[in-house]
């Protein structure tokens, strides 16, 4: 795997050559230009017997189980998480960018098991050696409303990802499935029905929020890794939103602003449950929530504070 002042180099080179990608369609998901136009390589990535998918729709506390998972397999070991940016130090399987900046499958074809995987992709577009190889999956779902806030925010801020456009109209395409990575409730609802299938565990971004100690124990069990009570609270502690925020480490304040506009929003925002009130409006809780429940029937999924 690149190191991390390669990946740093690699990103100056390629700063100026940033631009907001449009969506491209792949197998009927939108997603980036880049990534469908390197879609094979991500297909057809070879999966490990060991590897674990840290698997999420955007924004829906991604980088908060990513250090979560790193810091149970370093025992808690908080200076270990500290070697490298998150990014680095858990590559996200899809992402592609122009050259010279290596795609995620560049990062991950060579790095030593057991290998730690992000993805954004829905569950059908999983490459099966994931599955065939029954891989364990982390699955991380946030209430509708809070997820499309924060993504909301996200994409202001990202200088890689379509223009959001006024908040009114990307609330319509978020309900549409328009954004990158496609349907909110299809993502959720998809993985949620596999559980059955494979070892798949599903934590709620609101049971975090209630209890991480809690949540941090079902992860480390369902990892099986053995780990003392003193350490499942420091863990907790490092994975605070605050200590979460504050680290460079995690908050992705070492990507350049020309990835990311930190004078729209900050990549760690605020992590709030409930968020949602302070956006919408009465008119657009009503359509979300007519069209929610449509969209969710007949799925016994059940997320708190979204309705």
């Amino acid at each position: 795997m690149a190191s991390q002042k390669d990946y740093n180099e690699a990103l100056h080179e390629f700063k100026g050559l940033f631009q907001r990608f449009p969506l491209v369609p792949v197998y009927g998901i939108p997603l980036m230009e880049p990534i469908a136009h390197q879609w094979a390589p991500i297909e057809n990535f070879e999966a490990r017997v060991d590897d674990l998918l840290i698997s999420t729709y955007p924004k829906s506390g991604t980088t908060w189980m990513q250090e979560i998972v790193d810091l149970i397999f370093a025992t808690g070991d908080v200076e270990k998480a500290r070697r490298a940016p998150v990014y680095v130090r858990i590559p996200c399987l899809e992402i592609c960018s122009p050259p010279p900046v290596p795609s995620g499958v560049d990062r991950l074809v060579n790095a030593p098991s057991p290998r730690v995987i992000k993805s954004h992709l829905p569950f059908q577009l999983l490459p099966k050696s994931f599955l065939e190889k029954n891989c364990k999956i982390i699955y991380v779902a946030r209430n509708a409303k809070d997820n499309l806030v924060s993504y909301y925010f996200y994409d202001l801020m990202n200088r890689t990802q379509p223009d959001p456009g006024p908040w009114d109209g990307y609330v319509k395409k978020f309900m549409e499935g328009k954004v990158a990575w496609g349907s909110w409730y299809d993502h959720v609802r998809r993985c949620w029905d596999e559980r059955a299938n494979h070892r798949i565990l599903y934590v709620f971004y609101e049971d975090m929020k209630e209890d991480l100690a809690h949540e941090i124990r079902r992860v480390k069990d369902f990892l099986e890794v053995e780990l003392s009570e003193d350490i499942v609270q420091k863990i907790a502690h490092h994975t605070s939103f605050q200590i979460m925020k504050d680290n460079p480490m995690a908050n992705y304040d070492t990507l350049p602003s020309t990835f990311l506009d930190r004078t729209k929003s900050s990549f760690m925002r605020k992590g709030e449950v409930g968020d949602w009130k302070n956006y919408f409006t009465v008119a657009q809780r009503e359509a979300f929530d007519a069209d929610y429940q449509r969209k969710m029937e007949g799925t016994t999924l059940r997320f708190r504070d979204v309705l």
